[in-house]
């Protein structure tokens, strides 16, 4: 009886991608690897895509801050930084001080807006 219900069970299972017939294990539910890594590829695809562009922004921003600010303190116009390709719509946290400034990071980089479209770019020690 238990082998019959092998049988049954394997020749009734397809692969989850191609839906080729399953040989193998009972628990079995790809045919090969590419199969398997096609499928997980797929699942989640927007999601995965949305944290990937974020991802590439926010490395996109450290690196223009970091680049810019070699000395751990600095002033920098708007338009290099945009000039640059710096987005202001990404970073990693916000900081506001006693005094009502707000500090914006990517990680350890941090800019803060100052007058006449200027802003002191700073370095957080690790």
């Amino acid at each position: 009886m238990n082998n019959l219900l092998y049988l049954y069970t394997m020749e009734n299972s397809l692969c989850l991608e191609c839906k080729e017939p399953l040989k193998g294990r009972v628990d079995k539910k790809f045919c090969s690897d590419y199969c398997r890594n096609t499928f997980n590829n797929s699942v989640d695809k927007d999601s995965k895509n949305l944290i990937r562009n974020v991802n590439n922004r926010l490395r996109k921003n450290y690196k223009i801050l970091s680049e810019l600010n070699v000395s751990g303190k600095m002033k920098v116009t708007r338009t290099k930084l945009y000039d640059k390709g710096f987005d202001f719509q990404f970073f990693t946290s916000i900081y506001k001080t006693k005094t009502g400034n707000t500090y914006f990071y990517v990680y350890n980089e941090g800019y803060l807006a100052l007058e006449h479209d200027t802003f002191l770019l700073i370095r957080k020690e690790r």
